[in-house]
């Protein structure tokens, strides 16, 4: 089980199926920080123990660069298969002893 925080662009039926699965999110909409900058959802995030969930592999992979002391970026490819990309996220979190310091990027297959 992962402690996760999505962002604004993450879809919300992929962070469902994560709870689901077992994993901890938290979106930004159910916290009130819709529309926080990309580098106050990371410090939210680490505040929380939390790795990020985002659709926002650009940014995201900038800020790791800038700054890889965080609890994790998990970064995806919007899929309308809602359950394989949440199955992906799953499989890529276990395949990780930890997720500080890591940026892992889930495609579609």
């Amino acid at each position: 089980m992962a402690l996760l925080y999505a962002d604004e662009e993450f879809d919300v039926p992929v962070a469902e199926e994560l709870r689901r699965l077992g994993h901890d999110v938290v979106c930004v909409h159910e916290v009130g920080r819709k529309g926080d900058p990309d580098p106050d959802v990371l410090a939210c995030a680490i505040s929380q123990g939390r790795a990020v969930l985002t659709c926002n592999h650009k940014d995201f992979r900038r800020l790791h660069r800038a700054n890889p002391v965080h609890c994790g970026i998990i970064s995806c490819t919007r899929d309308s298969d809602v359950v394989a990309l949440a199955q992906r996220i799953d499989q890529a979190i276990a395949a990780q002893a930890t997720l500080e310091r890591v940026s892992i990027r889930c495609s579609t297959v």
